[in-house]
């Protein structure tokens, strides 16, 4: 979601710099989900806009945004709505654990070290046919996680009671099966092996990128 208003600050040309602007574009465009999608696609002001989240710009523009009290405050009031409609929602954000759902029955912290965040992360922009450099990639990173880990409101944190998984040297299939597992281990129910192999496969990163996932 937060992707979705840096792509709307851009589109506007508002400065990623100013709090007020970034406000003001979150209060006046929707971030809405289709739900018949499998995952659910992401629509901007009813624009399907998924494909265009994971660029380097929106990424940018997104770390921006959730720095603002007033973004935040409104998107995590937006999260809790639908949390409370989809009760058995799957979330993924650096603030689920903490912030959104501190109440989820399960949590996952996903971690690996930048470095190969940042393998994986040019890997997934170069086959959108982006030209990056790794270097550039992994310093906007190691960036983030700071800035994150910083801010005011929500910052970046282990949950107390998240099960932390290093995915360094896991690939995503292998990531899912120890969720899962450890899902079955803690009385969840889950779906079938089919069903989460297309779940897999319908992700945009070749492998776990960010850090932070949060199990309601």
């Amino acid at each position: 979601m937060y992707r979705a208003i840096g792509l709307a600050a851009l589109r506007r040309g508002a400065d990623l710099n100013d709090a007020r602007e970034l406000a003001f574009v979150a209060k006046h465009v929707r971030v809405e989900f289709d739900w018949s999608k499998r995952p659910p696609g992401v629509l901007l002001s009813g624009e399907p806009v998924g494909h265009l989240l994971r660029g380097v710009e929106a990424t940018r523009a997104a770390s921006f945004a959730a720095q603002v009290p007033a973004v935040r405050e409104r998107l995590v009031l937006e999260q809790q709505r639908i949390g409370g409609e989809h009760p058995n929602l799957v979330t993924e954000g650096r603030d689920q654990g903490t912030v959104v759902f501190p109440q989820a029955k399960l949590k996952f912290y996903l971690d690996a070290t930048p470095q190969e965040r940042a393998r994986r992360r040019v890997a997934q922009l170069r086959e959108r046919g982006e030209i990056v450099d790794f270097q550039t990639i992994l310093n906007e990173i190691e960036t983030r996680d700071r800035r994150d880990a910083g801010r005011a409101v929500g910052p970046l944190a282990v949950p107390p009671d998240a099960q932390v998984i290093d995915t360094t040297r896991l690939t995503q299939d292998q990531v899912v099966e120890t969720m899962v597992a450890r899902a079955i281990e803690a009385g969840a129910e889950v779906p079938a092996r089919s069903t989460r192999q297309a779940a897999a496969a319908a992700t945009t990163a070749p492998a776990p990128a960010g850090p932070v996932r949060g199990v309601q």
